[in-house]
């Protein structure tokens, strides 16, 4: 557990012009779902919520919030930031058992770019995915899933099959090896993309056929004209 507990109180009042109020009054709207309770919308100070966004450890992690005593478990699932501020205005929470399984994204970061023979020769790495969705206890969600790169050449595929996952953690995809990432080379790309854009497309005549065919229908137009 991430150490972060949010106190919490009951929202009474719904709607937009209701959230616009809770956020004049320094508060962030909220909904608690899941559980017997069923969904319950709330309010927790907007301070409060800044800081534990700012400590790293609050989005998919397992927090407690404290409701005039009561403590639950929940994990923050999603949070409706400002487009221009970056401030908090909705956050969605979700109550779990510590010993439940749960699904949930973990970061994935790589490590050894410089051990890579392909990176090193000017290959591209080509993230396919920056998050790979577990399936873990609640109590021990990892901080992140490590991708070594060591010994990746051109044209090498990173398949969740071979990546060393967290212990007690397991991927929630089960039916394929679907893949994380790919070392791809940049001069092939390039030489993709500038062939893509020069070749005409199916069917057109090319620039120079397009240019001999203009003084070829001029002839037969004035021929015609005889």
């Amino acid at each position: 557990m991430a150490g972060i507990v949010l106190n919490v109180e009951k929202r009474e009042k719904l709607g937009t012009g209701a959230a616009r109020a809770t956020r004049n009054a320094d508060l962030v709207p909220g909904v608690l779902y899941g559980g017997a309770r069923g969904s319950i919308p709330i309010e927790i100070k907007a301070k409060d919520v800044e800081v534990a966004i700012r400590s790293g450890k609050f989005l998919s992690h397992l927090v407690e919030i404290d409701h005039r005593g009561e403590r639950q478990p929940v994990i923050p699932r999603a949070i409706q930031f400002h487009p221009v501020t970056d401030e908090p205005l909705h956050i969605d929470l979700y109550r779990v058992e510590e010993n439940a399984e749960i699904a949930i994204d973990v970061v994935v970061h790589f490590r050894n770019h410089d051990a890579s023979p392909g990176l090193k020769r000017g290959g591209v790495l080509n993230i396919v995915r920056h998050t790979i969705r577990l399936k873990c206890k609640a109590n021990s969600i990892p901080e992140e899933v490590v991708v070594d790169l060591t010994g990746l050449e051109i044209g090498d595929s990173i398949h969740i099959s071979s990546i060393k996952l967290p212990e007690g953690a397991r991927p929630a995809i089960r039916d394929r090896d679907f893949t994380v990432a790919t070392v791809a080379g940049r001069k092939a790309e390039e030489e993709a993309t500038t062939t893509a854009v020069a070749a005409p497309a199916e069917g057109a005549p090319a620039e120079g056929a397009a240019a001999a065919a203009a003084p070829a229908a001029d002839a037969a137009k004035k021929d015609e004209k005889k």
